[in-house]
């Protein structure tokens, strides 16, 4: 019962969060320039990335649909060098604020395509760690933050949804080791998962929708 409450409190901030949040993206996509956006996406990122945002290498990840605030505050931090990546620096260094705002609002505007769960033997402790956390090591539930089916809360916390396992492993990894250090919360949370658990919720987290 605690679980379902805690879901339902969950979803219903998510849901007043959403509602602000669509009517600020409304305001600002409106200012943003979504055919530079695809322009500059198309010319810097689509290599990497894929042409619709949707990426077809493991290790990069998939961008569409992702909430606009949260791309332009990952390029700002590469361009700023607060989070390092030796292409993304680079590639992000080259960008203006209007160029951020209009390749993060083009993308929200691409559908995400779904991903798939590939590891049998971790998915369910993926699925058990993402829903309820590790409550004897004060491991937070994934979902109260990045909602039960991964959609994420917009402007707060990223969309997780269908995201490559490889690429979450990686990030997750890297929270955890104080290589990145743009987010304390998932600095604290990562530091606290052993490297099977991070597998697990990353395997999971690929096949959420």
């Amino acid at each position: 019962m605690k679980l379902i409450a805690t879901f339902t409190v969950a979803a219903a901030l998510a849901t007043a969060v959403f509602s602000s949040f669509a009517n600020e993206t409304a305001a600002v996509s409106a200012k943003a320039d979504l055919a530079k956006g695809e322009a500059s996406f198309g010319t810097v990122c689509a290599a990497c990335h894929a042409p619709d945002g949707n990426s077809l290498i493991p290790v990069n990840p998939k961008l569409a649909q992702q909430h606009p605030q949260y791309i332009v505050k990952q390029l700002t931090e590469f361009k700023a060098g607060k989070r390092e990546n030796a292409v993304m620096n680079g590639m992000a260094a080259a960008l203006s604020e209007d160029d951020m705002k209009n390749i993060a609002y083009w993308l929200a505007s691409k559908k995400a395509t779904p991903g798939a769960s590939n590891d049998k033997d971790l998915v369910l402790l993926g699925e058990k760690i993402y829903r309820g956390g590790i409550a004897d090591r004060q491991i937070p539930a994934c979902a109260g933050c990045h909602s039960p089916n991964g959609a994420g809360i917009p402007a707060q916390y990223p969309r997780l949804s269908g995201q490559h396992a490889e690429y979450a492993v990686v990030q997750l990894t890297a929270f955890r080791d104080g290589v990145r250090n743009n987010s304390p919360q998932m600095t604290q949370i990562a530091a606290k998962l052993n490297d099977r658990e991070i597998k697990a919720v990353a395997d999971y987290i690929a096949g959420l929708h």
